[in-house]
């Protein structure tokens, strides 16, 4: 399993059972892929799968599943990934997160906007909390 050390932040600040996710499939990875950038992309596809990036942390989604269509095309896909954001939820849900992250002008924004703006929000969270 990845020492606390070597988790990923956004990991360290997320619960647990975010951290049992991605440590039990990059050990399995490892062991399949050898230790490498493959590994931690595999891990950090499974964790999309039950979890959401909030801001500089992992929360649990509504359901699971493929969190975008990166993640639903598999390996081979040009698809772009969303970055942790729930690219499949609804438009409510988006508006949600949105709101918690206080991202302006979030009513007048399409679906599509709302991840981007999500996944800005999420990458400026993250830097602030390294402290860079």
């Amino acid at each position: 399993m990845p020492t606390r050390k070597d988790m990923p932040s956004t990991l360290k600040r997320s619960s647990k059972k975010a951290q049992e996710t991605y440590a039990k499939t990059h050990d399995h990875a490892v062991d399949e892929y050898g230790e490498g950038e493959r590994a931690h992309r595999t891990a950090f596809a499974s964790l999309k799968h039950s979890f959401e990036k909030s801001g500089d942390h992992w929360e649990p989604k509504g359901r699971k599943g493929p969190s975008d269509a990166k993640a639903a095309g598999g390996r081979g896909t040009k698809a772009k990934t969303a970055g942790g954001v729930d690219a499949n939820a609804s438009k409510a849900h988006l508006m949600d997160q949105a709101k918690k992250l206080e991202i302006s002008g979030r009513s007048r924004m399409t679906k599509d906007q709302l991840v981007d703006a999500i996944q800005r929000a999420n990458d400026k969270a993250t830097r602030k909390a390294r402290g860079s």
